[in-house]
């Protein structure tokens, strides 16, 4: 372990990182740049005086799960993650990871975009839509808890398949359950993978029999089916692109031009998400 070099990293990081890049109000003047010492325990869930030691170097050589929870915290990049693990004397692990927070590469790239797209992890998790992806499949960000997953709400919430004709919710199903198997098989002792699975197994025989097939397949670019309540039927293709962070992805979609889906993702762009729910 490289007390020195963990200490200082750390202590750059934290002036690096704006409260309001991590949700915290901004209280005013500060007299260091940053985030105080207590506001990164806080956020890392550890006691103050822990984190005040790997500082001051003379702290306990910090585990892994330590490692993560500062990696959240001060919101560091793949390269800054790798570094921090090096610094702390264990092997990096692999620079797909988790969050909550989209790659700023991929939000930009989301934000000049006209046609309906959301990043999305792994997992089915929306973290970012812009306002014509909204328009088409509803705030997909507004969930909490395992319903956060599209897949999760997939099979235990009917209102998740009205968007999509039925005919075609078998295959939606099976394409579910192969990308959450290519999940699990990348790291099933991942906690939060693991309690998914386990809590679909329990709760839905639909999944558990298709999860028995063990079909593997990860997201690839397709044709959708929707059935939108103000616009109608829409067949769009998906374009998926991934970021540096694996777990992470943007979905596309669009019409072929001058068709009438594209006239239809026209109109629906003028009445945005106005009655989405209650329709």
């Amino acid at each position: 372990m490289d007390r020195d070099g963990l200490a200082d990293f750390l202590k750059r990081r934290r002036a690096a990182v704006t409260p309001a890049d991590v949700g915290l109000p901004n209280t005013g003047r500060r007299r260091t740049p940053g985030l105080r010492r207590e506001e990164v325990a806080a956020l890392a869930h550890m006691s103050v005086d822990f984190y005040e030691r790997l500082e001051q170097h003379r702290g306990a050589n910090p585990s892994v799960q330590t490692l993560a929870a500062l990696t959240r915290a001060l919101r560091l990049n793949p390269e800054q993650r790798s570094h921090l693990y090096e610094l702390a004397g264990y092997t990096a692990p692999p620079r797909a990871y988790r969050t909550d927070h989209p790659s700023p590469g991929l939000l930009r790239v989301l934000d000049q975009l006209q046609s309906p797209a959301q990043i999305v992890t792994d997992l089915g998790v929306t973290i970012a839509q812009n306002a014509a992806a909204r328009a088409l499949v509803g705030d997909q960000t507004q969930h909490r808890g395992l319903s956060r997953s599209m897949i999760y709400r997939w099979f235990t919430d009917p209102q998740q398949r009205l968007i999509h004709p039925p005919e075609d919710h078998a295959e939606h199903s099976r394409f579910h359950v192969a990308g959450l198997r290519a999940v699990h098989g990348r790291d099933g002792s991942d906690p939060e993978v693991a309690e998914m699975v386990n809590r679909l197994l329990e709760q839905s025989e639909e999944f558990a029999g298709i999860w028995k097939q063990h079909e593997v397949a990860s997201r690839a670019n397709t044709i959708k089916h929707f059935t939108h309540p103000l616009v109608g039927r829409l067949t769009l293709d998906c374009q998926v692109l991934t970021s540096q962070n694996q777990t992470e992805q943007l979905v596309i979609f669009s019409a072929a031009a001058g068709s009438e889906d594209e006239d239809r993702l026209r109109l629906l762009s003028v009445v945005g998400a106005q009655q989405f729910a209650s329709a």
